[in-house]
């Protein structure tokens, strides 16, 4: 089974960790460090797919796949 691919990076404007998923638009999330920021990021993203299926919205499959 694959999975979105996840961006981690340091914020300076933010002073913090952002986490996205490039997949699905607008899915990011917020952390102290790059830990917390993906934890948070994984109840985002949770979040993002139930409320894309209650407004029957298409939920993209995982295709973003980084240069490296």
């Amino acid at each position: 089974m694959s999975d979105y691919h996840i961006n981690i990076y340091y914020s300076e404007a933010d002073k913090g960790y952002i986490a996205d998923i490039s997949d699905l638009k607008h899915c990011s999330a917020f952390g102290e460090n790059p830990y917390e920021a993906l934890n948070e990021l994984e109840i985002a993203k949770k979040l993002w797919i139930e409320a894309a299926k209650a407004e029957g919205k298409r939920i993209p499959k995982p295709k973003y796949k980084p240069a490296i």
